[in-house]
């Protein structure tokens, strides 16, 4: 196939269209998109709708606004003249973070500014400037081949709830799984190393998470009558934490490694290729000391092996000056980062066996999980990972290299319910100041965001044929 766009051809048409790029995306981020604040739910909606009418004004012949049980989302799809096409999924969010002048902003976050080639404003690195890079890149790779439709199948879904926790966003894939069949799904919802180190995310942690409430008496006990002859709810607590790790900070649950994927030598190699100043690391994480599984690099642990953190502990009298007491309760949250081969319900199960196991008569507990999320990893050998490195190299000239997302996502969803594999496009870095004032994009690098899409779609067409094909 030889629809893959000269690279001459699609920057001059990102050039020539740029300042409308831009000013479009800024219309966009004017809208103050807050799914965590009811009084923004008329805003929510409305920024769906400003989409959909947008990707309808692209050239995408199908686009809908799906509605949840909370904010809505929206689907377009564009299908290629080639039967035989792979199917790609976009997946973005439209949604923002609260932001306000009196956080620290320089500027009123929702009327966005260009200054110093960046883009100012909530939203326009997380997420909204990642999702319409794709309305240029998709026109100027059609600019460039001189085709009517993509070279895939290429369908959107971008969510409106993703920073409030993604609630409906599951219940959402399962209902619409047939419309959202995709051989591969690319997520626009991440970043990159740094501005001079272009690279790929191959994969996401999932994560497991659940309350544990142990209850001794009644009531609050006197320490001196009872004490030492009756078990203390707080002391089970602090003993169930001291064993959840050995000398090494490997987790004692038993299975907890069973089945994992290890880091092969080679993925080693190219996470030790990185620029990673571990002491800027640790400024950044406000924290005076690395720890954690012996064994394993920093970047390894947070990207490849597995966790389990207390997030929080407590019970019995915690106000000023002594309280000589045996508390009737005490309370445990834990979390579990999970990486490839294990299943969060799996995990769900090994650990309240060994809860269970290490509770002494007298002591009645309970324990409640959350909704978890399956972890997700791209072998570095697929054919549609490659197309994107070889996508990103083009345009920015230079080689790409690998990372993965200590974090966790709803893209696992959608290969959960999907059946496909997930990849990262993602043009942010870490100075783009997610979630913080006066977040910005970096224009030069979105325009690269642009250029990738442009290059991709060709590419996945060409060297890359699905088995649904």
């Amino acid at each position: 196939m030889s629809d893959i766009p000269a690279d001459s051809v699609v920057r001059t048409y990102i050039d020539t269209h740029r300042a409308a790029f831009l000013d479009d995306l800024a219309d966009w981020l004017r809208i103050p998109s807050v799914s965590a604040q009811p009084e923004h739910a008329d805003d929510v909606r409305r920024s769906a709708d400003w989409l959909a009418a947008k990707l309808k004004e692209t050239g995408f012949p199908v686009t809908e606004v799906w509605q949840t049980a909370g904010a809505p989302a929206v689907f377009a799809e564009w299908p290629s003249e080639d039967p035989a096409a792979p199917t790609v999924l976009v997946y973005g969010h439209h949604d923002v973070q609260p932001a306000a002048v009196a956080d620290g902003w320089h500027t009123d976050p929702f009327e966005p500014v260009i200054k110093d080639g960046r883009m100012y404003g909530r939203g326009a690195a997380d997420d909204k400037g990642q999702v319409f890079f794709h309305t240029l890149g998709v026109r100027a790779h059609l600019a460039a081949t001189g085709a009517s439709a993509p070279a895939v199948h290429l369908k959107l879904i971008v969510e409106g709830e993703e920073e409030s926790g993604s609630p409906h966003f599951r219940a959402l894939v399962e209902r619409e799984a047939a419309r959202l069949a995709a051989d591969v799904v690319i997520v626009s919802d991440t970043g990159m190393w740094s501005e001079t180190t272009p690279t790929v995310c191959t994969g996401m942690r999932g994560v497991a998470d659940c309350e544990i409430d142990l209850f001794g008496p009644d009531q609050d006990i006197h320490s001196g009558a009872f004490g030492g002859a009756v078990p203390n709810p707080a002391t089970v607590a602090a003993r169930l934490v001291a064993a959840l790790h050995d000398a090494d900070e490997r987790v004692t649950i038993p299975g907890f490694y069973d089945n994992i994927a290890e880091l092969t030598d080679a993925e080693r190699e190219l996470i030790a290729e990185l620029p990673f100043d571990e002491a800027e690391w640790l400024r950044t994480a406000k924290s005076y000391a690395a720890s954690g599984e012996a064994g394993y690099s920093t970047l390894e642990r947070v990207w490849a092996r597995p966790t389990a953190e207390v997030n929080g502990i407590g019970g019995g009298y915690q106000g000023p000056g002594g309280k000589t007491i045996v508390p009737a309760s005490a309370h445990l949250k834990l979390s579990f980062r999970l990486v490839s081969g294990q299943d969060p319900y799996e995990v769900e199960t090994a650990v309240t066996a060994w809860v269970a196991e290490r509770v002494p008569a007298g002591i009645r507990h309970s324990i409640t999980f959350g909704a978890p999320t399956r972890p997700c990893l791209t072998p570095l050998d697929h054919p549609a990972l490659q197309s994107v490195v070889r996508a990103m190299s083009r345009a920015f000239g230079q080689k790409v290299r690998f990372t993965r997302e200590g974090g966790s996502g709803p893209a696992a969803d959608l290969q959960d319910v999907l059946n496909a594999p997930v990849l990262f496009l993602g043009i942010s870095v870490p100075s783009d100041g997610w979630h913080s004032p006066n977040e910005k994009v970096e224009l030069d690098l979105l325009t690269k965001g642009v250029e990738t899409a442009a290059y991709l779609w060709g590419d996945l067409a060409a060297h890359w044929k699905p088995a649904s094909a």
